[in-house]
């Protein structure tokens, strides 16, 4: 048993390895790729033009920045693969890690690849510091950023720092990048986006992804949910994931079974964070949660477009349902889950109404609710730019925080 269990592990790390290093054994040296630090101590990332200040002693590892103030953290010319982006900023509260937003521009692009908030990108849900570390974004000690997604670039790579918080931030950073004398061949873009909803329709499902148009894959999102105090200790989490893909109209080709099942775990939520899933805020007073799910060994391609929802979707009791319903809050019951199977209630019409005695008392019902749910999707792209809209106004981001 020990020995199957140092195997399993060991591919892990393999799998790992090769997915950050493009399967490239660790030993081999590429002719034809260089290594670049960008960061205050070299800002262009130059041969021999690092630690210039101060006669080499630390001078000027960090910087400043004003609020309202913005600045470029990467301004590079040429083929390349960023690699690692690592930072860390002096007031890490909730609404400063939701009002500053990071950009990021490839190839001379008039818009944005990614604009998403700060701590949102790195997975921060809901700005909380949580220590973990996936396969994508790590924060140890919940007090730094890590992002080791590959991103590249043909000819020119730009990444801005937009502080839009009410704090001037003292700001460290590096980015490391591979230069190349040739870009990589089949190159697509990266990009992420955010989105919010505080309110919606009732039994409207939650963009994580509006409709991309284009080739690519989606790597997966960082989702947040801050239930509504109106449905009380009831679970939030029966939505299914859906992925519409190329030319997917009113049904998806994807579909999961539940929330907690889409993170990879079971029967409500506990925290944890592995890999590729976790959930890394489970707040049961205040009602909150962040959670993700990275598509890494599971990739979803598509070749025309791509669209991704979540229900917003709860479970509960009769009785609580109902008096959720007389509190004022808004539910619509979908389903029964009973002993003889699931009563689909979109199906039966006939079928008693949630405040008829008839309807079963002691049964778990799902249905529609509203909360308020953020998200940061992330995706590859055959082009730098997107059809998404533009990131929501600071004003718009903090609401609720």
């Amino acid at each position: 048993m020990k020995k199957k269990s140092v195997h399993l592990s060991w591919i892990i790390i393999m799998c790992f390895l090769a997915i950050n290093s493009g399967a490239q054994q660790l030993f081999e040296i590429s002719k034809d790729a260089d290594t670049r630090w960008i960061s205050f101590e070299n800002p262009t990332g130059e041969k021999g033009k690092g630690a210039m200040e101060n006669k080499g002693a630390k001078g000027n590892a960090s910087q400043w920045i004003k609020a309202g103030d913005s600045i470029v953290l990467v301004n590079y010319t040429g083929a390349g693969i960023i690699n690692r982006i690592w930072m860390t900023i002096i007031d890490r509260n909730p609404k400063a890690l939701r009002a500053i937003h990071l950009d990021m521009y490839w190839d001379d692009a008039s818009r944005p690849a990614v604009s998403v908030p700060l701590g949102d990108f790195f997975g921060i849900g809901l700005g909380r510091m949580a220590a973990f570390q996936s396969a994508l974004f790590s924060n140890p000690e919940g007090k730094s950023f890590n992002c080791y997604i590959p991103m590249p670039f043909k000819t020119h790579a730009k990444i801005v720092f937009v502080n839009q918080s009410e704090q001037n931030q003292l700001l460290f950073y590096d980015v490391d990048l591979t230069a190349l004398k040739a870009p990589v061949k089949n190159l697509t873009y990266f990009h992420a986006y955010w989105n919010n909803k505080h309110s919606t329709t009732l039994g409207q499902d939650f963009e994580i992804l509006p409709e991309v148009k284009g080739e690519g894959r989606f790597l997966g999102s960082n989702i947040s949910v801050k239930a509504d105090s109106v449905y009380g200790d009831t679970w939030f989490g029966e939505g299914e994931v859906k992925m519409y893909l190329d030319g997917d109209d009113a049904l998806p080709t994807l579909a999961g079974s539940g929330t907690e099942d889409y993170i990879g775990s079971a029967w409500n939520l506990g925290p944890f964070n592995q890999l590729y899933q976790g959930a890394t805020v489970v707040d049961k007073v205040k009602k909150e949660y962040a959670f993700y799910r990275y598509h890494i060994p599971d990739p979803v391609y598509f070749h025309n477009d791509c669209r991704v929802t979540i229900q917003q979707m709860g479970g509960a009791g009769r009785d609580l349902i109902r008096n959720i319903i007389k509190r004022g809050g808004q539910a619509k019951p979908v389903s029964v889950m009973t002993a003889n199977g699931l009563i689909k209630l979109l199906e039966k019409p006939g079928y008693p109404n949630l405040f008829d005695d008839k309807f079963p008392a002691d049964e778990w019902v799902n249905f529609y609710r509203i909360d308020d749910y953020s998200s940061t999707a992330y995706f590859y792209l055959d082009k730098p730019e997107s059809n998404l809209k533009r990131l929501a106004p600071v004003a718009e981001r903090l609401k609720g925080f």
